[in-house]
């Protein structure tokens, strides 16, 4: 039987920094672990402001249990009943679900693979009615891996400045795993006149502690101030050790980053390369993110419906041993998110059974 080889997670196969988990040990040895307040660690919030271009003061930070967290209490902060949240697609498929048991409900906003998933002021200014409350905007985007530039940027945010009462949420998780020439511009990088620029960050992904539990989110004060309300009412702060580890991956984050991206270039390059080798598949590279999203529309039944076809090759996958996460989840069928956030050889033989797949299935339609 085929040892399952996972394509498909969305955490990479990073060593925790040194520095994090020795911050961590030293709290726990200090003696009885102290309670943080609801909004996170003084000087975690602290730092997190100080990682921005233009002003930020502590109080609009608050430290979640992971960036889900933070995404959830600013939905049931922001969303009044019914309200709609605009969400490009293809964008991560776990939005869908905290947005709808907020309350609030999910209008999509497709874009398209053959411009490079641009988001036109003009597409923007169209899909924005009454009842949109949010902004949705995902930068380094997962799963296409597609980062919207500063120029962009401040063409879209020309017309959300036209919506007084609209809020844009940044994710920007993946915001220092950027192959690109230049650094993923923020949300916060831009005026905000009325106050209405939201982000969400978290540790998991630019900067390896993964399973450590710690996102935050960067709002205005008030925004910020109601959702310490919630995490306080609903849940309970970050574990005194998972803050001071992430206190100590901000301090060292551009270094965290750089051993990352160190690592993470030659699977970059294997799998990019395994890709531009199969017939009928659009070249992709991706500039952020540690995904690629190709194109395996080709290769679908035509006799199904798009969902059910893109089901069926994203199982044939499974039944050769790799594990992909199927595009239909992100708004794309035909499309798969594949990792390279994985050892080189698990890679190079994942990428070979995918090949057969696919070769057996272009015999199959000839």
């Amino acid at each position: 039987m085929l040892e399952m080889i996972s394509l498909a997670s969305g955490y990479g196969n990073f060593t925790v920094p040194a520095a994090a988990s020795e911050a961590a040990v030293r709290i726990i040895g200090a003696g009885p672990l102290p309670v943080s307040e609801a909004a996170g660690l003084p000087a975690l919030r602290e730092a997190l402001a100080q990682r921005y271009t233009r002003p930020v003061a502590a109080n609009q930070v608050v430290v979640t249990p992971g960036a889900k967290s933070a995404l959830f209490a600013l939905f049931k902060t922001l969303l009044r009943p019914d309200e709609e949240v605009l969400l490009p697609l293809p964008n991560w498929f776990g939005f869908e679900g905290l947005i709808e048991r907020a309350g609030g409900q999910v209008r999509h906003l497709p874009l398209s693979p053959a411009d490079d998933y641009a988001l036109t002021p003009t597409t923007l200014a169209a899909a924005i009615t009454p009842n949109t409350r949010i902004l949705l905007l995902s930068n380094p985007n997962n799963p296409t891996g597609r980062v919207y530039s500063r120029r962009e940027m401040e063409a879209l945010l020309e017309v959300t400045r036209r919506f007084p009462e609209l809020y844009v949420v940044s994710d920007e998780i993946y915001h220092l795993i950027t192959f690109g020439a230049k650094p993923v511009p923020s949300l916060l990088d831009f005026e905000d006149p009325h106050q209405r620029h939201v982000v969400v960050n978290g540790f998991s992904k630019s900067l390896a502690l993964i399973g450590w539990g710690v996102g935050y989110l960067v709002a205005p004060p008030a925004v910020a101030g109601a959702c310490a309300a919630w995490q306080f009412a609903t849940s309970v702060a970050v574990p005194a050790p998972n803050q001071h580890a992430a206190l100590a991956a901000t301090q060292g984050a551009a270094a965290i980053a750089n051993k990352l991206l160190t690592q993470l270039q030659p699977t970059r390059e294997l799998l990019l390369a395994e890709l531009a080798h199969l017939p009928q598949v659009p070249p992709v590279r991706p500039e952020g993110t540690y995904y690629a999203f190709p194109d395996f529309r080709a290769y679908l039944n035509s006799n199904l419906p798009a969902a059910e076809a893109a089901a069926e090759l994203v199982t044939s996958f499974q039944e050769a041993g790799v594990q992909v996460v199927d595009g239909s989840s992100c708004g794309a069928p035909g499309f798969v998110r594949l990792s390279y956030a994985v050892p080189e050889n698990a890679l190079r033989e994942a990428m070979a059974r995918i090949a057969q797949v696919l070769q057996k299935r272009q015999a199959a339609v000839a």
